[in-house]
């Protein structure tokens, strides 16, 4: 009696230790094994080795942790200058292969010699993507179907768009119909502008319809899906950031489409003020007078001639141009003991730095 139950004993331990063999090589972090190692854990007399609590635990892990770090493998290492993803696009046009949207555009457009080639990809009808790991072409989604890698960590069914830097906050518009980044809470959408716009414009930008589907009136690039920095004007015009900054270099601060002044004027105003005193216009031109349009105001005046500039009497804007006299005569007001306007603004003042009413719009980022 006494050697079977010893013998019992050991054939029970000898397959309880072969059941743990197993269940390390052949079944890992399945729950079932999980279950089976905490019960023997548990006959040991609450004894844990570090080995065996390196198995526990190691067991204990979900099976998706492995699902998610396969979806990571690659994350920010392929891509282009525009995008870091781990695909390319088929453009639906000309059946090559890109990298992203913009790649096609600057090399079938920007840089095409062949007026006749030169085209723009339809984004939303691209249908067919392929890995960059693994080279395997499918159709649009987020996931490859051959190596299960994710393909994207942002991904939007309707633009076709995918990009791994989520930090840029994008965000599906479906009143714009492309995808933006900003965040979705720091933008709001203006249906007679036609575009996203941020926050701080939502209860005071002047609307101008659509004023995003129209060329930059520096640099000629369409505003809607620009992937630069756009600045709303006080005037309510749109424009590059980049191209608005340009301009101020070199004295320009009016809007190319309307005139207005694109910042707060007030300092350069009270320097040509101080200069028109200081220069007197010679006897024979102090009596004439001109008729001027205020570009900032759109005030008709008619005011002293002074070669300087002239001076809007309603605004004090310097920003003015002469004009026709209007239909019915207007006495001029009395002269005032300063000096006039300039219609051109050539002066090294630089403006006052707080420039009130330009606000960046949401940046475009379009796959």
């Amino acid at each position: 009696m006494l050697g079977t139950a010893r013998l019992r004993y050991w054939a029970g331990l000898v397959l309880k230790v072969l059941a743990v063999w197993f269940a390390k090589v052949l079944l890992q972090k399945q729950p079932i094994m999980s279950t089976f190692v905490d019960d023997e854990i548990d006959v040991i007399d609450g004894v844990e080795s570090e080995d065996e609590v390196d198995f526990v635990e190691e067991m204990r892990l979900p099976e998706e942790k492995k699902v998610d770090d396969r979806l990571s493998v690659g994350s920010r290492t392929y891509g282009c200058k525009h995008y870091r993803r781990r695909c390319r696009i088929r453009a639906p046009c000309c059946k090559e292969i890109f990298d992203c949207r913009h790649c096609h555009n600057e090399a079938k457009n920007t840089n095409e010699v062949d007026d006749s080639k030169r085209h723009d990809i339809p984004r939303h009808r691209v249908e067919k993507v392929i890995c960059s790991l693994c080279d395997h072409e499918q159709d649009v989604k987020q996931v490859c179907e051959n190596c299960g890698v994710c393909m994207g960590e942002y991904f939007c069914t309707k633009c076709k768009f995918f990009d791994d830097e989520t930090e840029k906050e994008q965000y599906h518009c479906d009143a714009c119909g492309i995808c933006r980044i900003g965040g979705r809470d720091n933008f709001f959408h203006c249906d007679r502008c036609g575009s996203c716009y941020s926050n701080a414009l939502q209860n005071g930008h002047p609307c101008v319809e659509n004023a995003m589907h129209q060329n930059c009136p520096v640099c000629v690039e369409y505003l809607f899906d620009s992937v630069m920095d756009i600045s709303v004007l006080p005037c309510g015009h749109t424009m590059h950031q980049i191209c608005l900054e340009e301009m101020n270099m070199h004295s320009q601060f009016c809007c190319p489409i309307c005139s207005k002044s694109t910042q707060n004027m007030s300092r350069v105003w009270e320097r040509l003020d101080q200069e028109v005193y200081l220069t007197p216009m010679p006897e024979e031109y102090r009596q004439k007078k001109v008729w001027i349009l205020c570009n900032d105001c759109g005030t008709t005046s008619d005011v002293y001639y002074h070669v300087i500039g002239h001076k809007c009497l309603r605004c004090g804007s310097y920003n003015t141009r002469s004009t026709c006299p209007p239909s019915q005569s207007r006495r001029a007001e009395p002269r005032p003991s300063m000096g006039m306007l300039p219609e051109a603004i050539e002066s090294s003042v630089s403006p006052n730095p707080a420039q009130p009413g330009r606000t960046l719009a949401a940046e475009m980022s379009a796959e």
